[in-house]
Order: C-alpha cells, then structure tokens, then sequence
C-alpha cells in the first residue's frame, strides 16, 4: 500500500518540504534508507544520516533547521518519535484490517458477532461465545464455550481462550496465549499422591491490554483472575489463578506470579522477577529484573536482588559483596 507525503502528513497534522506527492511503501531506519520507504529523526545523535538517507520522506520535529542540502522530503511535526509511532500503529492497523470469514472455520449455531469481524481458517468458536465489532480472530485460534470478546479486540493465531474467559475492547491476544487454562491447584494426600481442586473461576481482561506471545493466565479456583485496563504483558509470563494486576502496569517476559497475589496499578516490573503468593504489592512499585519478591510491598517502592531488597540498600550492599575476599582477609590479618 502506498502513501504520499502528503497523506501522511494530513495523517499527522504536520507540514511538507519538498515533494508533496511522492510515495512510500516500506518503513526504514534512517541509515538504512532506501527509495520509496519513509523514516524519522528524533534522536539528535542521527542527524548527520538526513543528509545521507536515500529514504523518501522523512519525519522530523518541526524546530529542525538543516545546516546543508537534503533530498528526502521532509514532514515537520511537533513530534517526530510520537508521530512515527503513530504511523506504526496506523501501518499494523492497516496491515491487520482483515474482514470475513474463511472457511474451514467452526462457528457454534449459538455463537452471535457483530459488524466487521475477521474469522480465520481453521479457527473454532464454541457454544454461546458472544463477540463485539471488528473482533479479529486470525487462523487456528480457539475460543472457548461462553468466551465474551468486546470491539476491535485481535486474536492472533494458536491463541486458545478457554470457556468463559471476558475479554474487553481494543485488547491484543498473541499468538499462542493461553487464557483460562486451570489454576495449579492439588490438595495433598496421606499416600504421596494428589488429588486436583477444581478450577471452576474465569479470566476477566478488561479494556486496551496486550497480552504477549505465549504468555499464559489461569482461570481462578472461585471468582475471577483479573488483569485490569491499560496492562501490557510480554511474552512467556505466567499469571496464577485468582492474581488480580492493576491499571496500566507492565511486566517484562519471564516473570511469574504465584497465585492469589494482588499487583497494584501503574507498576513496572522486569524480566525474570518472580512474586511469590498471597502477597500484595502496591501502586508505582518498581521491580528490576531477576528479583524476587516474597513480601508485601508498600505504594512507590523500587527493588531490585532475590530476597529482593530496596534498590539504594541492595546497590550498597553489592559494593561489599563484591569487595568480599579483600575484607575477609582483611579481618583474617586483624585477627592475627
């Protein structure tokens, strides 16, 4: 698909200088430029590729100045790292904007779906499932009896949404999530071995969350595991049942939450963390990678080490650790 410079700035509420019908098709890195593809500079430190880039538009802020000639076609905006984002977001909203419904695909005679939505090959949509407008389920997806998935929601595919599961609008379900899957629940008994508790709770996801590429979420044991609106996920995590994760939180891929655990809104928490259950941690807590987290956390802490400890603390204890031979033997010659 092609736009001209001038599209994209309508687009973009900015100004063309230079050729205002010439066209892209492809986006670039700004050293990395070639005909036909559009590109921004935001960082100071590329400047010098402006006027080497053989790209045909480039987005810049509307207080550059060049100091010498440029031949890309230049769209001044307020912002060129927001607006190059938004192009971003208007390219793989273009990209994505599949409408239909392909066959082989199983849809259940009780299933109802509003305007616009995108059925691919090889999906299957249980009993009772109930989907919004422009709802896109791409090819070898399964949604579960029951399932409710609100407007422009996207399902990649191999996602599996188990029964029940909620769902809200404008969410992004990657390629192979698992929503809904049981809780890790066993009693123990006398004999070693043990005995499955039912998982019998949902998933409910509200509005604007991305769940990454085989990130997992279990139903809860009673009530509901909850991922509230704005939360963003990477891939390969693994949510417990009946974890309740607050407004606008994010966490990075590989991080653990053991079940019944309480994550507060606006948190933002590294790769590899692992939080321990029944445990609460509160609004704008900072959790660096790796930590461990076996405690109650109170709003606005930052963390970083397993036992994770606060991040001031840690950082002065990790001078002495690392000191630890010399003060040893130190202490050895002192004793002496």
């Amino acid at each position: 698909m092609k736009f001209t410079a001038q599209q994209i700035a309508g687009i973009l509420e900015g100004d063309v200088v230079g050729n205002p019908d010439i066209e892209v098709s492809k986006l670039a890195k700004i050293e990395e430029g070639f005909e036909g593809a559009l590109t921004f500079l935001a960082n100071p430190k590329y400047t010098p590729y402006i006027y080497s880039t053989k790209a045909s538009v480039t987005i810049v802020n509307k207080t550059f100045v060049p100091d010498n000639r440029v031949e890309t076609t230049l769209i001044k905006v307020d912002d060129a790292y927001l607006a190059f984002s938004k192009i971003l977001e208007y390219y793989d909203s273009v990209k994505n904007n599949k409408v239909g419904i392909e066959q082989p695909s199983f849809i259940a005679d009780s299933s109802r779906y509003g305007e616009n939505v995108y059925l691919g090959a090889f999906s299957y949509i249980g009993e009772n499932v109930v989907m919004g407008d422009s709802v896109k389920i791409f090819p070898n997806a399964y949604i579960g009896d029951n399932v409710v998935i609100d407007d422009n929601t996207i399902v990649f595919s191999g996602a599996k949404i188990y029964s029940e599961t909620i769902i809200g609008k404008n969410c992004v379900i990657n390629a192979g999530a698992i929503i809904g899957a049981d809780g890790f629940g066993f009693a123990p008994n006398e004999d070693g071995s043990y005995s499955k508790i039912p998982q019998i709770g949902n998933v409910i996801i509200e509005d604007s969350v991305d769940v990454g590429a085989a990130t997992t979420i279990d139903r809860a044991t009673l009530g509901s595991t909850i991922i509230r609106a704005g939360v963003k996920l990477d891939n390969q995590i693994q949510i417990a049942h009946n974890v309740e994760i607050g407004n606008n939180t994010v966490i990075a891929a590989q991080t653990g939450v053991a079940g019944s655990s309480k994550i507060g809104k606006n948190c933002q928490i590294g790769g590899q963390v692992g939080i321990a259950g029944h445990i609460t941690i509160g609004d704008n807590v900072k959790i660096q990678a790796q930590s461990g987290i076996g405690r109650h956390v109170k709003d606005n802490e930052i963390l970083q080490g397993s036992p994770a400890l606060k991040l001031s603390d840690y950082n002065k204890s990790y001078v002495h650790f690392k000191n630890l031979p010399t003060i040893v033997k130190n202490i050895n010659d002192l004793e002496k």
